[in-house]
């Protein structure tokens, strides 16, 4: 299990990584339903998720840092959740975003439950 919680903090860093620089050389949002986002708060959203996707990998390298990775995926489950209320919000009809953003989101929730209630980081003897 902690192999596989690895793989996806992993790619769940690099797709949050990814996105952040897309806001920052994108500055004006393509996705309509997301046009609701003023370009500053687009910009600081950047910023967040760079920090959030160092945040799923730091306790790979510094293992008291255990606790960030559970709460980076809490964020950007969060998040996608807001992406998914302004889609709604927005009446676009096209639903793909929406159910793009869902996935993500479970994948996030999925990382976050299986640090903070099965807790793989810790040894049995500690």
């Amino acid at each position: 299990m902690n192999a596989l919680l690895w793989v996806l903090q992993v790619l769940l860093a690099l797709h949050t990584a990814a996105g952040a620089v897309w806001k920052f050389f994108n500055p004006v949002q393509t996705v309509p339903s997301l046009q609701l986002i003023p370009n500053g708060v687009w910009q600081g959203l950047g910023v967040f998720e760079l920090f959030l996707g160092l945040a799923l990998v730091l306790p790979a390298l510094y293992r008291p840092a255990a606790l960030l990775a559970p709460l980076a995926a809490i964020c950007i489950a969060a998040v996608m959740l807001l992406y998914c209320a302004l889609h709604l919000y927005s009446g676009d009809p096209n639903h793909g975003q929406l159910i793009y953003w869902l996935v993500v989101a479970s994948v996030c929730a999925f990382v976050a439950y299986g640090r903070l209630a099965l807790k793989p980081l810790q040894s049995k003897n500690a």
